[in-house]
């Protein structure tokens, strides 16, 4: 409560785009920090375990976001109004909310796992292309010439990634560079890029709150139930730890409480073109990250492609602002305006 109140005293002196520059620089660092958390722990090993497992930061950190959630959107989330849902809306919310809270962010962290963070960030660039695609297809969206531009941009420089790793190290089978991690953040841009869809589709009358809170509670318990059925029922025996905890409420504090606040602050007050394109900024954000907290090099054939990335990410952004100056840029945080961002910014860390 003293943080929300903190931000709320600020928003008076402080530019809503400021909230967004912060959060991103967070959401960035996620990744990495989850990375670094693990590494932590790998060499202060319990009873033969690491305390700070992947599976632990992500169901503790689920726990946090939606007590944050709870603080910030408690007026959304009367009996009233949760009977208002149809049956529709509710089937909506459990498909999107399995797909976006439970398995794209096991998928995420099961690369983080196996591969670098730079090749999470890359590859998960592979989502904004998905999902214009999947709205020209499916729904029949509009597009103009900038947004097409530049997801074919951006999808280059995925694909490009992919071929040049292995012609530059001389490898003659391109099917080496796809690793289970690559497989792993492909599959997850791919169930992101679903769930936006079926948003668009099926969530257009319900509050970002209860969906907000709705996804973080129902991704936890799939997560949780899943992982139980395929590890074990002593997988999350380390969950109450001592030494996982003090490192979570770091995590918890910065990643999660600043992180959703100064996003969700920020997202409020500014316009989708806006706030959009501060978002474009998270791979940089993500690439620095890797690089001051891991002292990850991206390889040759990042930098390649990542720059064609980057470029198609800004030529896309002219579309965006065209459309929001069409329509006249709302400044309401709906569901539709927070996946169409979210689309943009890729995987939060949490």
């Amino acid at each position: 409560m003293l943080q929300i109140g903190i931000c709320r005293l600020l928003l008076f002196k402080v530019k809503p785009q400021i909230y967004l520059w912060l959060a991103i620089s967070i959401f960035g660092a996620a990744n990495s920090v989850t990375r670094k958390l693990t590494e932590i722990g790998a060499r202060h090993f319990q009873n033969d375990r690491n305390p700070i497992s992947l599976c632990n930061v992500l169901f503790v950190g689920n726990l946090c976001a939606l007590l944050v959630l709870l603080i910030i959107y408690r007026r959304q989330i009367q009996p009233a109004m949760l009977k208002r849902l149809s049956r529709r809306e509710w089937l909506g919310l459990i498909v999107v909310s399995t797909l976006a809270g439970a398995i794209a962010p096991s998928l995420i962290f099961q690369a983080l796992a196996v591969t670098n963070v730079n090749t999470v960030v890359f590859l998960g660039r592979l989502e904004p292309p998905l999902t214009l695609l999947l709205s020209v297809w499916l729904l029949s969206e509009r597009v103009n010439f900038w947004e097409i531009l530049g997801a074919s941009i951006a999808f280059t420089g995925v694909i490009s990634i992919i071929f040049l790793f292995p012609i530059l190290q001389g490898v003659n089978n391109i099917s080496l560079m796809l690793g289970m991690g690559e497989i792993f953040t492909i599959a997850a841009a791919v169930a992101l890029a679903t769930a936006t869809i079926l948003g668009k589709l099926t969530l257009s009358r319900v509050s970002l709150g209860i969906y907000s809170i709705f996804r973080t509670a129902w991704g936890t318990v799939i997560f949780f139930f899943a992982a139980l059925l395929l590890y074990g029922r002593g997988h999350f025996m380390d969950v109450f730890s001592p030494f996982l905890w003090e490192w979570m409420l770091v995590y918890g504090s910065i990643i999660v409480v600043l992180g959703q606040t100064f996003w969700i602050t920020g997202l409020r007050a500014t316009s989708i073109s806006e706030a959009s394109l501060v978002s474009s900024f998270t791979p940089i954000a993500g690439i620095l990250a890797a690089y001051f907290i891991l002292g990850e090099v991206p390889t040759l054939a990042q930098y390649m492609g990542g720059s064609v990335i980057v470029m198609g990410v800004f030529l896309s952004q002219i579309g965006i602002r065209q459309k929001a100056s069409i329509r006249a840029a709302t400044r309401n945080a709906s569901i539709q305006k927070q996946q169409e961002i979210e689309s943009n910014m890729g995987f939060k860390g949490i």
